[in-house]
């Protein structure tokens, strides 16, 4: 049951594993960003930890660095950090180059790969727009009502929220209707819609990186759509943000991952810190 584990159960778990294990250990948020790093780091020389989300995974790191366990590292989910610029500066951490690993993973060619075996060739020849712009656009709609959420501690819910509700034919938001949509969901009836709108108007800023902004999970649901609706005919249940989570993993190489900020820091890392290693040899 290693969902009651607290951070220290951790540390001690790598602590005494340190004995059986000489290479790096990689702690990382969750399953699906095992599943990513598992297939982009040398296994040989790299055991990946999960920690099951991104506080879990720095306090695990920040108690094996008092006192110092050598060769222990951890990636996280930049998500609002940079944009609120509160990055954390805590050795030993690295974090991804966009607001998360799925959207490091969209910002690639790994993307017309997913848009080329689900897409219909017939609709995106019709379609006037750029696909990932244009999801992109859309989903940082969302991370604005997000960001705001955390940072006027709303506590506004956004799992399960229905896409198809407040997207067009074009891959457009109706503010209004997302509003709504996340009001109702998160079961606040006291929040005013207008007031929500108003405050999503003034948060936005073209000076903002969208790849801050926009969440991996919301660019998949919307794409997710599109592939059905406006760039695509799929069955739903062949195209759930599930499927093309993993498909998207499949389709990224490492050579896109020796293009990133995060690959780079890590090799710093490497020659800093020999012989632990992470990546795969070139």
């Amino acid at each position: 049951m290693r969902e009651l584990l607290t951070p220290n159960d951790y540390a001690n778990e790598l602590r005494m594993r340190r004995s059986s294990h000489q290479g790096t250990f990689l702690i990382v948020e969750g399953v699906s960003d095992a599943k990513s790093y598992r297939q982009l780091t040398d296994a040989n020389h790299c055991e990946l930890v999960i920690a099951r989300n991104r506080d879990m995974a720095i306090s695990i790191l920040k108690i094996l660095q008092a006192p110092m366990v050598p060769g222990v590292v951890a990636i996280v989910d930049k998500d609002f950090d940079e944009l609120n610029g509160l990055l954390p500066d805590i050795p030993n951490l690295f974090f991804t180059d966009t607001h998360d690993l799925e959207t490091m993973l969209l910002r690639s060619p790994a993307l017309e790969k997913l848009i080329s075996e689900f897409g219909s060739e017939e609709k995106l020849k019709a379609f006037k727009n750029d696909v990932r712009e244009t999801v992109l656009a859309a989903g940082c709609t969302i991370g604005y009502l997000r960001w705001i959420s955390l940072k006027d501690a709303l506590h506004l819910k956004f799992e399960g929220i229905s896409f198809s509700d407040f997207i067009d034919k074009d891959l457009k938001i109706n503010e209004s209707v997302l509003v709504k949509e996340v009001k109702n969901k998160s079961q606040r009836p006291n929040l005013d819609v207008s007031d929500l709108q108003q405050r999503l108007k003034h948060q936005k800023d073209p000076n903002h990186d969208r790849w801050q902004l926009c969440c991996g999970h919301d660019f998949m649901s919307i794409l997710s759509f599109g592939l059905r609706k406006a760039i695509g005919s799929q069955n739903p249940n062949a195209v759930t943000v599930e499927i093309l989570e993993r498909s998207l993993r499949l389709a990224y190489e490492q050579v896109y991952f020796q293009a990133t900020e995060l690959y780079v820091t890590i090799g710093r890392w490497e020659k800093d810190h020999h012989p632990y290693r992470i990546l795969k040899l070139i």
